[in-house]
């Protein structure tokens, strides 16, 4: 099997209902993110200079929205580098797992949501970078 590179992340439009009483944008689990989702969080009140993130799931599949303000995604897998800008409510950005990847440059006011294959398992994470390489080396 061969792992995930940043060609792999993208960007995925939401359906977008528009209306004079205010847009709707909604998510169905296997139908717009290309997984099951299993568990549902979000990231607030970031201070502009903090990031979050900075980690790797060995299974995991994230889809991450902005609902508020804007941010960027920096993805890594271990030779290319990427970073996608957040800032609609209605394109998302997923991340399949291998992607080494962080939330960086949080405008005040910035709301993720993120939206996970599994529920949380501290085993599926990597987050010593140089731990994370030498995991990917070995899958190329």
């Amino acid at each position: 099997m061969t792992k995930p590179t940043v060609n792999d992340c993208r960007i995925i439009s939401l359906p977008k209902v528009t209306d004079p009483r205010g847009n709707l944008t909604f998510i169905e689990s296997g139908q717009h993110v290309p997984f099951d989702i299993r568990r549902v969080f979000y990231l607030y009140d970031v201070p502009t200079e903090e990031s979050r993130g900075a980690h790797a799931h060995r299974t995991l599949h994230q889809f991450l929205v902005c609902l508020s303000g804007s941010f960027d995604v920096r993805v890594d897998d271990g030779e290319c580098q990427a970073t996608f800008h957040l800032n609609r409510p209605w394109k998302g950005l997923h991340v399949p797992p291998m992607i080494w990847g962080a939330e960086i440059n949080f405008d005040p006011g910035s709301v993720c949501l993120v939206l996970a294959s599994d529920k949380y398992d501290e085993r599926d994470y990597i987050r010593d970078y140089e731990s994370y390489v030498a995991a990917v080396a070995g899958k190329r």
